[in-house]
């Protein structure tokens, strides 16, 4: 899947692919103006809380350093029966963000298909999980205090400008549960200054940073951040940990008073790690992660015109002889190998018009494709799902 926000950030940051992510401090410009605005706009975002019923944390509002009480900008929807849904005051709302505050919304991808889409195209690249948060602050208020994250990100300015410190690791590889809190900022500043609309920067996991517009006066910053969570050896041990509840000796009771069995415990414990590398931990990784949200599909609404691979990672397709295998989200479907045409341009993680797909690769991806979206490695392209394609992603028979 080929998409103009990765190409772009490519682009800005020096990148020639994936390889560079998490290796190091880097900023830039996208240099189009039309893209920054396609990926969100202040507007947007807000257009996102008032039709959702969100809640804390993943919905909040900072004022001064603290968090907004969330009764100061929710209130109820009672319906005429009754029923209550807790809903952003939108009233309330404008008149926090006219005083100057921060308002995050995490996981924006959950709700919008643009940020959809951006976040499975960065799986696709990265062949990690990805999310992305947005934040937008008003006036001069200040956004969170120095801190660091257990991930890396790609922080897009797309509206408004605001001013960033980075500094450097004081830990090497923290992570979320580890041995040491890591609670002391380094004093090496790698970098400060203001990111602009359009501005782009990679944080790599354990750099502190911190981001204000205090001094700045009336406006606005509105900034997206990627977070891509990279597997650790920690991980792959962790996975080795599930596997050794296959063999029967890793199930019985440790002998506390006598110590013994610990040789064959080590022994076993080496052959697991022998038998299962970190490279196998991956792929399975990728081929087991369960399948995503999505529209299902159903026959008595209409029939199916156009679909797209909705896998947070890319398929993997075997040819095997007289048949081809595809494997993706803990699943493998075998088909024949005529089929093999179209399962390319099915499984592109491009959009597919089947009408248009048939004179391509021939009828026959019309049921290829009521496969896949049975089996939920493709979905069904409903209006609002292709509208986060529209414009970033080119259609797969274009």
């Amino acid at each position: 899947m080929e998409h103009r926000l990765i190409s772009a950030i490519e682009t800005a940051l020096g990148w020639s692919g994936v390889e560079e992510l998490g290796e190091g401090f880097v900023r830039g410009s996208l240099g189009d103006p039309a893209l920054v605005s396609r990926v969100m706009t202040p507007n947007r975002l807000l257009d996102i809380a008032m039709r959702r019923s969100l809640s804390r944390p993943q919905f909040r509002c900072f004022q001064k350093g603290e968090e907004v009480h969330p009764a100061i900008y929710y209130t109820d929807s009672v319906s005429p029966r009754g029923q209550s849904i807790p809903m952003v005051n939108m009233r309330s709302l404008g008149r926090v963000l006219r005083e100057g505050a921060t308002l995050i919304l995490d996981q924006v991808n959950v709700f919008d298909p643009t940020m959809e889409v951006a976040c499975r195209a960065l799986q696709w690249w990265s062949h990690e999980r990805v999310q992305v948060n947005a934040y937008l602050t008003t006036n001069d208020a200040a956004g969170f205090p120095l801190h660091w994250d257990d991930h890396d990100v790609v922080i897009v300015q797309v509206a408004g400008e605001k001013e960033w410190e980075v500094r450097a690791p004081s830990r090497t590889a923290p992570m979320y549960r580890d041995s040491d809190p890591n609670n002391t900022p380094s004093s090496e500043i790698i970098w400060s200054g203001v990111m602009r609309t359009g501005d782009v920067m990679h944080i790599p996991r354990g750099h502190w940073h911190q981001a204000t517009r205090t001094g700045s006066g009336s406006g606005k910053s509105l900034h997206v951040t990627f977070g891509i969570t990279k597997r650790t050896g920690a991980s792959w041990l962790a996975w080795l940990a599930d596997w050794c509840r296959e063999r029967e000796i890793f199930r019985h009771d440790l002998d506390r008073r006598h110590g013994r069995g610990g040789e064959a415990l080590t022994a076993a414990a080496a052959q697991l790690v022998g038998e299962r590398s970190p490279t196998d931990f991956l792929t399975a990784y990728e081929q087991e992660t369960t399948l995503p949200r999505h529209v299902p599909y159903l026959d008595i609404l209409g029939p199916l015109d156009a679909v797209v691979c909705t896998t947070h990672f890319p398929p993997r397709i075997q040819e095997c002889g007289e048949t081809v295998d595809v494997v993706a989200s803990g699943k493998k479907l075998t088909l024949a190998t005529k089929a093999l045409p179209a399962l390319r341009l099915l499984l592109s993680g491009r959009p597919v018009e089947l009408e248009r797909a048939a004179a391509v690769v021939g009828a026959e991806v019309t049921e290829v494709a009521e496969i896949l979206v049975k089996e939920e490695l493709c979905a069904v392209l409903t209006p609002e799902l292709s509208s986060g394609y529209t414009g970033l992603v080119t259609n797969a028979v274009s």
